[in-house]
């Protein structure tokens, strides 16, 4: 299974839209369309990169868009970039989120005590590659960190990208403080620290900041994916979500391949479009 993406707008504007493709020439959500597994029986899920390891801009699934384009979030109406925290340059990971899955604010985690954050589940892919944005990656997951953003409960998914020559080293989270030492402490002091040069306070976790192993992250991004069907068959109110989706056949909110071409072309009429080469 692959995808394609086609940008819209100018990079490093508001008006920036990345859309994806399926290997039919459909535009798709990565929210909503691309399966949450590449391997159910293995455990391996999908990963959406939406920011490539060493960047700043913070790009993200625009969950209130039609068809869930990437753009580049906003505060106060300016573009988001994040700070250089030191010795980082940018995101230490290729920053991203597991499709097919929402933290449902209306639920109270039990371990966090929080809601969660109304976005798909975030992962940090902790492989050599730099991928580029858009990029559709299969993962394994290693362990998960349990970031409090705000009041939210904000789950940070540990991953390894299948395709790694040193994936198969990779199968827990202790491995990953075996084989990579400090990098799990560096990705605990970056998601503390990152909002600090913008004013605010440092970031609090979930287990005094103690990530959690394998099979508990597993767990976790199977309810998010249990929160994320109750959202698509309206057994849930999305509020301001958009839930558009040509290929989730019995969801309400599924729509033709040509509804999907208006939104695409409605945003192309407006906006200067930039052809990827």
């Amino acid at each position: 299974m692959s995808f394609s993406v086609e940008e819209r707008g100018r990079d490093n504007t508001a008006d920036y839209r990345l859309y994806f493709k399926n290997t039919e020439g459909k535009y798709i959500s990565p929210f909503h369309d691309i399966p949450i597994y590449a391997d159910e029986a293995e455990n391996i899920f999908h990963a959406v990169v939406e920011v490539p390891r060493w960047t700043n801009a913070k790009m993200e699934i625009a969950t209130k868009d039609p068809l869930n384009p990437l753009k580049q979030d906003l505060k106060k109406g300016n573009l988001r970039y994040v700070s250089n925290v030191f010795p980082h340059k940018g995101y230490i990971w290729n920053y991203g989120a597991i499709p097919q899955t929402w933290e449902d604010p209306g639920h109270r985690d039990g371990d966090t005590g929080c809601c969660g954050d109304n976005d798909p589940i975030d992962v940090c892919d902790i492989g050599s590659k730099v991928c580029s944005r858009g990029e559709v990656i299969r993962v394994k997951v290693l362990g998960t960190l349990a970031l409090i953003d705000e009041g939210e409960t904000d789950w940070k998914v540990i991953v390894i990208n299948v395709e790694d020559p040193e994936a198969e080293d990779f199968n827990d989270i202790e491995d990953v403080r075996r084989l990579k030492p400090g990098f799990l402490q560096a990705t605990l002091d970056w998601f503390r620290m990152y909002k600090v040069p913008d004013g605010k306070p440092e970031n609090q976790f979930a287990f005094d900041g103690e990530f959690k192993n394998r099979d508990f992250a597993i767990k976790t991004v199977k309810d998010t994916h249990s929160f994320w069907k109750a959202l698509i068959s309206k057994k849930t109110d999305a509020g301001e979500l958009r839930c558009m989706s040509t290929c989730v056949s019995d969801s309400p909110f599924c729509c033709s391949a040509g509804e999907a071409q208006a939104v695409v072309d409605s945003v192309t009429d407006k906006w200067f479009y930039y052809e990827q080469t």
